[in-house]
């Protein structure tokens, strides 16, 4: 369960959507073979990694979120948060890693930050 406080970043729900008219679109191509059934997998995988991946930000760290797994980046090791060319977040880490955040974009860096608890700097003036 999240905490009030943690900020999550998910991708679009059109692409479970999608995934569920898939799964129930191949439903008669799996049942004309037993060989096809493998083919439901795919729309299926679809769906879990649409309804479970994205990046979970709090005080403390950010939770990458995959189909499979996760990974628990501590702020203290974020050396700053930019954008890629496509218009992603990228986390940059002490070690000179670049790790993109999953279902983050360049717009959403100020509530990224908010999560910290930190303030963006006035870039205004």
């Amino acid at each position: 369960m999240s905490k009030p406080d943690t900020v999550r970043f998910r991708y679009n729900q059109a692409i479970l959507v999608a995934a569920v008219i898939a799964f129930i679109g191949a439903l008669p191509l799996a049942n004309a073979r037993t060989y096809l059934l493998p083919v439901l997998l795919v729309p299926l995988a679809v769906g879990v990694w649409a309804w479970r991946a994205g990046t979970d930000a709090d005080a403390r760290e950010l939770r990458l979120r995959a189909l499979a797994g996760q990974r628990r980046i501590g702020w203290e090791r974020v050396v700053e948060l930019v954008t890629d060319p496509r218009g992603r977040a990228v986390a940059r880490l002490d070690d000179g890693q670049q790790v993109v955040l999953p279902a983050v974009r360049g717009a959403d860096l100020p509530r990224l930050v908010s999560a910290t608890g930190q303030e963006l700097p006035d870039t205004a003036g």
